[in-house]
């Protein structure tokens, strides 16, 4: 887990999604072919993990997984399939990855993977949730949207 010169990972995840940030999810490492991260499982994740956050987790890293790919151009999810396999529990770490499958310039297709840490080797983990998000991609950025790349050049390995 990283912090980046421009601050710490909560300050990071609040710029790029106040979403995840709200949840407790960090994001630790952010470039076109990996988005990562972690979360603390806490009662602001519903005590025990629950399928909807981890879904939300997933649609989140892969669209800012494409967003970096296609150029910083909008994305828009339009398929999400997640299977759960394992809970994690209060008090768990949940470690996240989403890396890309496919990389076209219309769609993309990310897979994200939701483990929990074993505490007593972080390099020991189980895996709790597997996720496959499609997105349309290259679509025309609103006005108002234009200086959101500015905070993901921020903090992405471009």
């Amino acid at each position: 887990m990283k912090t980046s010169e421009s601050g710490t990972l909560a300050t990071k995840t609040s710029e790029l999604d106040p979403l995840l940030h709200a949840i407790g999810f960090e994001i630790d490492e952010l470039s076109p072919s990996l988005v990562s991260g972690h979360l603390l499982v806490t009662s602001k994740s519903c005590q025990v993990l629950h399928g909807g956050v981890s879904a939300m987790i997933a649609e989140s890293l892969a669209s800012i997984g494409a967003y970096l790919a296609c150029g910083m151009k909008r994305v828009a999810g339009i398929h999400l399939s997640i299977d759960h396999m394992k809970s994690a529990q209060l008090g768990d770490l949940v470690i996240t990855e989403a890396t890309p499958l496919s990389n076209g310039r219309t769609i993309q297709v990310w897979e994200v993977k939701l483990w929990k840490a074993d505490p007593s080797s972080m390099k020991s983990k189980h895996l709790i949730s597997s996720a496959r998000v499609t997105l349309v991609c290259n679509l025309p950025v609103p006005d108002h949207s234009k200086d959101i790349s500015q905070t993901y050049r921020k903090y992405a390995k471009l």
